[in-house]
């Protein structure tokens, strides 16, 4: 499937997403999965969305917040893993995962609502029960490294900011092959309240462009993806913004790629719809680092999408 919509003849770019959902809806192998819910899915799998003249890949066939995922990408950038400053800011897609853990530790039968509430209310609640481990943003920015402490032990070293890293190598070394972002540190996946799905990012410059690949070991395409490819262009451009690069193409690659079974009205009432239009993301000034990037500076421009399909998160 063609990822460039050049002309009126060319297939839309999102064509490729909605071939994606409907091949697993209806090819996928049926199985239990972690959550219990089940799923259909199947393994191996890319996207490729041009991100020349500022397009970013917006589904169109349902509304993306975008503005979540962005403020959710600015967030890891800080290196911050409590929901808290998410939930300051109306964003609740991390809320899921505490909010079960701190039911089954105390039986209490507390609404979302209620608990995201207590969570920015109560900055000693919300250090206890908002934490939600070494996920990305920690992994990103400070990834732990350890060093002999002279007496037989070790102790906590300097933390690694692999992207800091990036926006370095990509500046003085354009044409390495290690321009890599990665999220998935064995020794402390026990911790995170969910281990990183968007794991890996690598990124290759050719002809004054910025291409991101992002990999992802497991994909819920209905609900997660969107998010994820807005997020991964996001990234790509600020990087490229950075280095003084041209984007040029976002290529997404999935492991286990699926959609779960209680998302049927959902895959069903999308697969319906057709795809139109070419949202733009503009950003609006380039700041001293990648890391001083604000909310405001980002807009997104021809943005007409269908209406909202929702379905349950599968914790």
């Amino acid at each position: 499937m063609a990822a460039h919509d050049t002309g009126s003849d060319s297939p839309h770019w999102e064509q490729q997403y909605l071939s994606l959902m409907r091949r697993i809806w209806t090819e996928g192998d049926e199985r239990v999965d972690r959550t219990g819910v089940g799923t259909r899915a199947i393994f191996g799998t890319q996207l490729r969305f041009d991100l020349s003249g500022n397009r970013v890949p917006l589904l169109t066939t349902k509304r993306v917040f975008w503005k979540a995922a962005a403020r959710e990408m600015l967030w890891f950038l800080t290196g911050n893993t409590n929901i808290r400053p998410l939930l300051q800011q109306g964003v609740t897609i991390w809320s899921d995962w505490p909010l079960k853990k701190y039911r089954e530790a105390t039986g209490e039968d507390i609404a979302q609502d209620a608990f995201e509430q207590r969570v920015v209310d109560d900055v000693d609640f919300a250090a206890r029960w908002g934490e939600l481990g070494p996920v990305y943003g920690k992994q990103w920015v400070d990834w732990p490294t350890y060093e002999p402490d002279g007496q037989g032990g070790f102790r906590q070293g300097n933390g690694i900011n692999q992207v800091q890293q990036v926006v370095d190598s990509l500046r003085s070394s354009p044409g390495s092959r290690r321009h890599i972002i990665e999220g998935w540190n064995v020794a402390e996946l026990d911790g995170m309240a969910l281990p990183p799905c968007h794991k890996t990012y690598q990124f290759c410059v050719a002809d004054g462009k910025l291409t991101g690949i992002l990999y992802q070991r497991s994909c819920d395409v209905a609900l997660g993806l969107p998010f994820n490819l807005f997020g991964a262009a996001l990234l790509t451009r600020m990087l490229a913004h950075q280095a003084g690069l041209e984007p040029g193409e976002l290529v997404w690659m999935g492991g286990d790629t699926h959609l779960y079974l209680n998302h049927t009205e959902l895959v069903e009432a999308q697969l319906e719809r057709e795809p139109a239009g070419q949202p733009r993301l503009e950003i609006a000034r380039k700041p001293d680092t990648i890391f001083d990037y604000r909310f405001e500076d980002f807009a997104v421009e021809d943005y007409a999408p269908q209406g909202v399909l929702r379905a349950p998160v599968a914790v």
